[in-house]
């Protein structure tokens, strides 16, 4: 049987689910983020898998998002974006330590995965977090800097104020620049990657991610297997069920 618990760790709202027979196990361990204006509860098929297979799984609620939100627009919520992204990758800490001290997980064995803005928090996490052992990006993006100067084009385009100056807006990619992957693909310290990405992605760009992917591939070029790239041609913003399966079968391989 699987067991889905609501939990708060440090005021973040989180829903552990594990096998029953497995409740208070050292287990493997991975943590789930989920996107723009969802919802934690909206992945819990994906945690059910990889609790069938023996995982430990958190789903933490995103900063403004689900039962913390205070009611923004999605307008009002998208300035608000980079600060979300960036406090989920603080709290994904707490999170892990939370389970750590509570001897619930092998610390050698801890996974990060997330879809759209939760697979952009991933890998920002991957230039912090050395005890990220695997890691599954579902549509999102390493490049951090690069993905907000096409966020404020978008929004110019479509007519919004942008109630940033140049200063402003400058200082905000100072602050993305130590969380941006691509500008530090060292850090990945050839950790096992697993890219899935709808090619006709009107949300978060295909091509840049695609890029990336390409450009790390020399990094691998010693253990090739754990770099992995799923374009799926006719998908758009939509993780499809074969997306599920490779992540779930990824953390199978290497947690």
């Amino acid at each position: 049987m699987i067991i889905v618990e609501k939990l708060h760790i440090e005021g973040i709202s989180t829903l552990h689910v594990v096998k029953e027979s497995l409740r208070e196990a050292k287990t493997p361990f991975v943590m789930f983020i989920h996107g723009f204006t969802s919802a934690k509860e909206n992945n819990l098929h994906i945690a059910y898998y990889l609790a069938e297979k023996g995982f430990r799984v958190a789903l933490p609620e995103a900063l403004y998002h689900g039962e913390r939100s205070e009611q923004y627009g999605t307008k009002e919520l998208a300035f608000r974006f980079w600060k979300i992204v960036l406090n989920e990758i603080n709290e994904v800490m707490k999170i892990k330590e939370y389970f750590e001290i509570n001897q619930l997980i092998d610390s050698n064995r801890i996974g990060l995965s997330g879809t759209s803005m939760g697979g952009i928090t991933t890998l920002g996490a991957l230039t912090q977090y050395d005890w990220i052992k695997a890691a599954v990006s579902l549509m999102g993006s390493p490049c951090y800097t690069e993905l907000l100067k096409s966020q404020l084009y978008s929004l110019k385009q479509s007519g919004a104020e942008i109630p940033l100056s140049n200063e402003e807006i400058e200082e905000q990619l100072a602050l993305l620049q130590p969380f941006d992957l691509s500008l530090q693909t060292e850090k990945l310290q050839i950790r096992p990657l697993l890219f899935w990405h709808g090619e006709r992605d009107q949300v978060v760009p295909f091509a840049p991610t695609y890029q990336f992917y390409k450009d790390i591939v020399p990094m691998y070029e010693k253990e090739p297997e754990k770099l992995q790239f799923i374009a799926d041609p006719l998908a758009d913003h939509k993780v499809s069920r074969q997306g599920v399966q490779a992540l779930v079968e990824w953390f199978e391989r290497y947690l």
